[in-house]
C-alpha cells in the first residue's frame, strides 16, 4: 500500500497531555514544523485556545479534545473522534502522565493507580491502536515521553520511575520490531524541567528541581521533534542528562539508588 499523503501535504500529529509543559511545546514543535495536530488533555479550554493560537501563528489545522485518559474506554473513544473528523494519525505523540512523591505505603492507592493507567496502560493501549495503520501506509512515528527516571530505581517516586522504566523498555523494543516498516518510534528522557509537573508530584521542593541544571520546556520539546522526525530511537535533551545517564552507566545499582533516594526525598 502507498503512503496516504504525498510529500507536500501536511501530515497530523496527535498530541495527548498538550495542554502544559513539555506536551504543549510539543505541539507547538509539530505545528511550527509543518503539521496539523490534534490536541488532548483533560482541559479543554486550554486546548482550545491553544489550539486557536497555533491555527493563527502557523496555518495548521488544530482541533482539541477534551478528555481523562485515565478512563478505561478513553483510549477507543479517541480513535473513534480521529476516525469521525475523517483524520488519519501520521504521528502518535504519547506525552501525558504525572508523578507522585513520597512514601509508596502512604501515598493515595487510587492516585498511584491511575498515574499506573495514564503512564503506562493509556501510553501501551494508544499505540496499539493507531500503529496498524501506519504499518499500512508505510510510514509513521511514535514519540513516547519517558525520562531520564526511565535509567535508575527511584525512592520516595517509585511507581513513577518504575512507569518510565516501561515506557524506555518498551518504546525500543518496539522500536526494534518495526525496523525496516518506514514506521520508527522515538522515546524522549528529559531530566527535571520547569513545568507544572514538580508541583503536581510535590516534588518542587526536593534537591532535584532545586539543584542546576533544569531545563525549559521548549529545548527539551523541539529535540524530541528533530529526533522523532528523524526516526532516533532515543533522545535525552541537554548535555548535563546525556552525562548523568552516560556516568551511571557502569555504576551499581545500589549507588543509583541511594543517589535518587537523596533527590527525590521529600523536603521537611
Amino acid at each position: 500500500m502507498t503512503e496516504r499523503k504525498n510529500a507536500s501535504a501536511r501530515r497530523t500529529a496527535l498530541i495527548t497531555g498538550a495542554s502544559g509543559g513539555i506536551g504543549e511545546e510539543l505541539a507547538r514543535a509539530f505545528a511550527a514544523g509543518g503539521h496539523d495536530v490534534l490536541l488532548v488533555a483533560r482541559n479543554g479550554e486550554r486546548l482550545a485556545a491553544l489550539a486557536a493560537q497555533l491555527s493563527a501563528t502557523h496555518g495548521a489545522q488544530a482541533r482539541s479534545l477534551a478528555l481523562d485518559l485515565t478512563e478505561p474506554s478513553a483510549p477507543e473513544a479517541l480513535l473513534a473522534w480521529t476516525r469521525k473528523l475523517g483524520t488519519g494519525v501520521d504521528i502518535l505523540v504519547n506525552n501525558a502522565g504525572y508523578g507522585l512523591q513520597g512514601p509508596f505505603a502512604e501515598l493515595d492507592v487510587k492516585t498511584q493507580m491511575n498515574m499506573v493507567t495514564l503512564n503506562m496502560v493509556a501510553l501501551t493501549h494508544l499505540t496499539r491502536l493507531f500503529l496498524p495503520s501506519m504499518i499500512d501506509r508505510h510510514w509513521g512515528r511514535i514519540l513516547n515521553v519517558a525520562s531520564t527516571a526511565a535509567f535508575v530505581p527511584g525512592p520516595f517516586m517509585a511507581v513513577y520511575y518504575a512507569s518510565k522504566a516501561y515506557v524506555l523498555s518498551f518504546s525500543e523494543g518496539l522500536a526494534g520490531e518495526l525496523a525496516g516498516s518506514g514506521v520508527s518510534v522515538t522515546v524522549l528522557c528529559p531530566g527535571a524541567t520547569h513545568t507544572s509537573f514538580a508541583k503536581v508530584a510535590g516534588a518542587d521542593g526536593s534537591k532535584l528541581f532545586k539543584g542546576g541544571g533544569v531545563m525549559e520546556a521548549g529545548p527539551v520539546a523541539r529535540a524530541g521533534y528533530r529526533g522523532t522526525m528523524a526516526g532516533k530511537a532515543v533522545v535525552i535533551p541537554g548535555w548535563r542528562n546525556k552525562l548523568l545517564i552516560a556516568s551511571g552507566v557502569l555504576a551499581p545499582r545500589s549507588l543509583k539508588t541511594a543517589i535518587a533516594r537523596r533527590l527525590n526525598r521529600p523536603s521537611s
